[in-house]
């Protein structure tokens, strides 16, 4: 079974998250996209990066969560979503791959 990269896994986390919760009028449901799909990424950066790394990359995709909803008020709900999935998918796949040269 090919193995899905942990960037996309996060990137489907925050937009689809976003998506599920703007489309279906319930937050409740787009967090639980979003947690699930953190809840993954996270495993697979322990197994990846070690716990300090996950720990690390787990903080920086709560962090784009909860700046997205500021960064909306300045330039939109969907190109702050994008631009905060675009940070985390940029450094997961920086981190990872990092950790795979070490390796």
């Amino acid at each position: 079974m090919a193995k899905i990269p942990t960037a996309l896994v996060a990137a489907t986390g925050l937009i689809g998250g976003y998506g599920v919760a703007r489309w279906s009028g319930r937050r409740e449901l787009g967090g639980a996209v979003l947690a699930a799909a953190g809840s993954t990424a996270a495993v697979q950066w322990q197994r990846q990066v070690g716990t300090a790394g996950a720990a690390a990359l787990t903080g920086l995709y709560v962090a784009a969560f909860g700046g997205s909803h500021p960064l909306a008020k300045k330039i939109g709900a969907w190109p702050a979503v994008l631009t905060v999935t675009g940070v985390v998918a940029a450094t997961s796949t920086a981190v990872t791959a990092a950790a795979n040269r070490r390796d």
